[in-house]
């Protein structure tokens, strides 16, 4: 192996790839057995980047050569830059050399399409199949499936690797004819639709045999860029709704759009699209899937775009004060998750310990609710901490202004989700 050769390739290949997003981990429970490498457990630990973005697993490209020249992407076969790729071998070599050095506990493969796309699909698999059978590496493996990609090829990525992703890269149809008009979208639901029958039944063999394969035990995921194209936040979170419910999909990953090429299709922005704004789509997400939050309760045609300044559940509770104050000790959970600085375990644990006592304002900080926020929203056993005389124009400001002070004074690096 060159290592000089390697480490060039590796250089621009890792730098490629840093414009997806979706390499999160959890929700594979691949073991460790007959004395394989590595071990790919539920939680994944990870670092970040300052803009928030993953660098746990090795993440590279197999190649940045690719034949289609979509606007936002800096590989696109018209940009002039440094091309490279990778042989199965190399990126095998890597692999189990870096996890034997302890910097990576996965891989996040993806690649530009360089002649077809079930050519490039096949290679993926291979490095995926070398991993498994030939150096028993037992370790997270994310493969991007290649839109167009055959089922056979598909249903082969999905024995060797934890999980799967088509990219939609567009959150509508219109947006990808804009930008990227050499791709169909077809090409994408199609493998999403196969991979959601084949994990199905899957899990039903598994069920029935007990030995029956495991096949991308950690799902499948997407990504959409947002702000390439004018597609509302309203736009963005009914398509990840859809995709959710038709497809089954784990998690639907949100990218904003960093201008990086010149194309006369794309915004003028001379920023990236502002962290704050991928943060509140996480959030909304977030809502939708474990909170019960309907897409038309978070954003609708009178307010098409989510509150920068607060999060979405905030913003829905100051537009429904009608719902309010909710009695801690009586409400249905469902109930108590839509108050804004209660978070998903601090309900279950408000419901489970209110069996046993009245909860009142200690309890309540002991379970872990935010009671600067919960305080406008709720009534327990005690009205110390309560505040009913505020309209929700009022509230919003003393949240924002305790929220301003907290961060002057901490200056965390990062937002959190609530």
């Amino acid at each position: 192996m060159n290592l000089e050769r390697i480490t060039e390739k590796l250089n621009i290949l890792a730098d490629a790839a840093k414009y997806d997003v979706s390499c999160a981990s959890s929700g594979s429970k691949r073991k460790n057995e007959n004395k394989g490498l590595g071990n790919a457990s539920n939680g994944i630990c990870h670092s970040y980047t300052e803009d928030g973005r993953c660098v746990s697993l090795l993440k590279i490209l197999l190649t940045n050569h690719c034949i289609f020249d979509c606007a936002y992407c800096v590989s696109r076969k018209s940009n002039d830059i440094k091309r490279a790729a990778f042989t199965v071998q190399e990126v095998v070599d890597l692999t189990i050399n870096f996890y034997r050095r302890n910097y990576i506990e996965g891989l996040f493969l993806s690649s530009g399409i360089f002649k077809d796309a079930d050519t490039t699909m096949e290679r993926l698999v291979q490095v995926a199949k070398k991993l498994r059978t030939e150096h028993k590496f037992n370790g997270y493996i994310h493969l991007k499936s290649i839109p167009g990609a055959s089922d056979e090829l598909m249903r082969e990525a999905g024995l060797y690797a934890d999980r799967l992703s088509v990219n939609l890269e567009m959150p509508t149809e219109a947006g990808l004819k804009l930008l990227a008009p050499d791709k169909d979208r077809k090409d994408m639901i199609q493998p999403m639709g196969f991979l959601r029958n084949e994990i199905i039944q899957r899990k039903e063999e598994k069920k029935l045999f007990k030995k029956a394969p495991i096949f991308a035990p950690a799902g499948q995921s997407t990504q959409v860029i947002i702000g390439a194209t004018d597609e509302d936040d309203r736009a963005i979170l009914y398509s990840a709704n859809h995709f959710y419910k038709n497809f089954n999909l784990k998690r639907v990953y949100y990218s904003g759009y960093v201008p990086v090429l010149a194309d006369t299709r794309l915004p003028a922005l001379n920023t990236a699209v502002p962290m704050v704004r991928e943060n509140r789509l996480y959030q909304a997400d977030w809502l939708m899937r474990f909170y019960g939050f309907r897409v038309n309760e978070i954003v609708n045609n009178d307010q098409p775009h989510l509150d920068l300044d607060i999060d979405p559940k905030l913003s829905w509770a100051l537009r429904n004060m009608q719902v309010f104050p909710v009695d801690i000790n009586k409400a249905d959970l469902q109930v108590i998750l839509r108050i804004p600085g209660i978070g998903l375990l601090s309900a279950q644990k408000i419901v489970s310990a209110r069996k046993f006592s009245k909860l009142n304002w200690d309890h309540i900080k002991k379970l872990g609710v935010a009671v600067n926020r919960a305080r406008y929203f709720i009534t327990c056993n005690s009205n110390a901490y309560e505040r009913r005389d505020l309209t929700g124009t009022r509230i919003k400001q003393f949240i924002l202004a305790e929220s301003q002070s907290k961060y002057l004074k901490n200056k965390p690096d990062q937002l959190s989700l609530f």
